[in-house]
């Protein structure tokens, strides 16, 4: 009957992670539980930008923005000076800070400083009250969960082929199998559910994000410069016309190390 014992430790893995797994899904639902308000909210650029691409995704779009305005020079070797040091938002102004006195500096540092910083902080909080974002506990939760499944799912399989080895109970051995493909299923079963309903969620934006994320790219393809900041926001730097301008964001400075 040893056989039975490792059943038992089958189900056991395999209810276990299941249950949490469903649980982080409920927590991961519920950041689209505002969804018909998120409905009614006009979406800033800084808003589509971090729902499309988080942080960094803000602080290039900050980073375009100024340049563009011409109070901020973007050099394609990969260095951003200040021209207009007075920033018009907490946005611009993390931007200005993080270049540093001198008024010029490596983009690459920029970038991760004024994505770190407390304006971007505080937007996405704003976010997530309002439906349109992701908590970041509900997105690393959800994946930790998975990965447990998926463990449980190797752990089952492991336990049955052990319980096949020794030496052979009363029961035929294809019955043993059997009783150890149910806790299997289970896991795999958890794990379709979860692609297909975890998917509905992006990185960043909860569904009533993307949905507003989905009506704003609709009106980023004409040529004046709020749409194409909105472009910026939604697809990232990738989306800048600019050769030089793009290539700054590609350029590292040899000297910079993170």
């Amino acid at each position: 009957m040893f056989w039975v014992l490792l059943l038992l430790l089958a189900w056991a893995a395999a209810g276990t992670s299941c249950t949490r797994l469903c649980l982080a899904a409920v927590r991961t639902a519920a950041a689209d539980a505002d969804a018909a308000a998120a409905r009614r909210h006009d979406l800033t650029l800084y808003e589509a930008a971090f729902l499309s691409g988080g942080p960094r995704r803000v602080a290039d779009l900050t980073l375009v923005s100024m340049a563009r305005q011409h109070r901020l020079l973007l050099a394609h070797t990969g260095w951003a000076t200040v021209v207009d040091p007075r920033g018009r938002d907490e946005m611009e102004r993390s931007v200005i800070g993080a270049i540093g006195p001198e008024g010029q500096s490596p983009i690459a540092p920029v970038r991760d400083a004024a994505a770190a910083a407390d304006a971007v902080g505080s937007l996405a909080d704003r976010l997530v009250g309002a439906g349109l974002a992701v908590p970041l506990g509900s997105r690393t939760s959800v994946g930790a969960a998975v990965r447990k499944v998926r463990l449980a799912a190797v752990a089952v399989l492991a336990l049955g082929a052990a319980a096949l080895t020794p030496a052979p109970s009363e029961l035929p051995p294809n019955l043993v199998a059997l009783w150890f493909a149910l806790p299997l299923t289970l896991t795999l079963s958890c794990l379709a559910i979860a692609r297909i309903e975890v998917h509905r969620y992006s990185h960043w934006a909860s569904p009533a994000g993307q949905r507003l994320l989905g009506a704003l790219a609709l009106h980023a393809g004409s040529a004046d410069d709020r749409t194409y900041l909105t472009s910026v926001a939604v697809r990232g730097v990738r989306a800048i016309g600019e050769p030089d301008l793009r290539a700054a964001f590609g350029r590292r400075d040899p000297y910079w190390r993170h």
